[in-house]
């Protein structure tokens, strides 16, 4: 069986998952606790980081672009990139710009100061942080309103990537209580789409050990 090292909240994680789940390729979930800095996994990975995808055959993958790459050469039953080049360049787009922009300006600043950094032993949270955290939210939501507003999902006709990993975020955001969806009706509508999709039904389950997520975190009608 193929394994999935991660964390539970990592939105990197959850990307990986939600791919492999809508792509119906089976695996066995190992939480890895990246902060021990495991000599086994640091063979693994070196960068010390989640989520990494071990094959039946021994191939270790990580970095969840570098993964989701994979899983679409792999498994290309069901496409999560495009179909058309200019398809393919946009969802590409929406990834970075989740994982990268939204990464660095929002989850960054509450995941991460809020989660995160505690267990990393790098100190207290930065108030300053968390606030710039949510001031960042606001034009991030207001964005992908605009998206879900004006195509049938975030980067065209078909779900897609891009819309896995900006809910990957969002989830791990929303499982801390972190997001106010009053903010944007037409983002709130489509995490609803998302939330109802059966790859999203483990991700829903799940509870992190001592961490209890708002009463709608499960809800797909919220």
């Amino acid at each position: 069986m193929r394994i999935l090292y991660h964390l539970p909240l990592s939105p990197f994680s959850r990307k990986v998952r939600l791919a492999l789940a809508e792509k119906r390729i089976p695996y066995e979930l190992r939480i890895e606790q990246v902060w021990e800095r495991r000599p086994e996994f640091l063979e693994l990975n070196p960068a010390g980081t989640v989520p990494v995808l071990v094959e039946e055959n021994g191939l270790a993958i990580s970095d969840s672009y570098a993964i989701c790459e994979y899983l679409e050469e792999a498994y290309p039953d069901i496409d999560l990139l495009g179909r058309t080049l200019a398809e393919r360049a946009e969802v590409r787009r929406l990834v970075a710009w989740f994982d990268g922009k939204f990464g660095q300006e929002v989850t960054a600043n509450l995941l991460y100061e809020k989660q995160m950094k505690r267990l990393l032993g790098r100190g207290n949270p930065d108030a300053s942080a968390i606030r710039a955290g949510y001031a960042n939210l606001r034009p991030h939501l207001d964005y992908l309103g605009w998206l879900a507003e004006t195509r049938a999902w975030l980067a065209g006709p078909r779900v897609s990537l891009a819309d896995f990993a900006a809910a990957a975020h969002l989830s791990a955001l929303d499982y801390i209580g972190d997001v106010d969806w009053s903010l944007s009706d037409p983002a709130k509508e489509w995490y609803a789409r998302m939330k109802s999709r059966p790859c999203f039904r483990a991700l829903l389950a799940e509870r992190v050990s001592g961490l209890t997520p708002p009463p709608h975190y499960a809800d797909p009608d919220f």
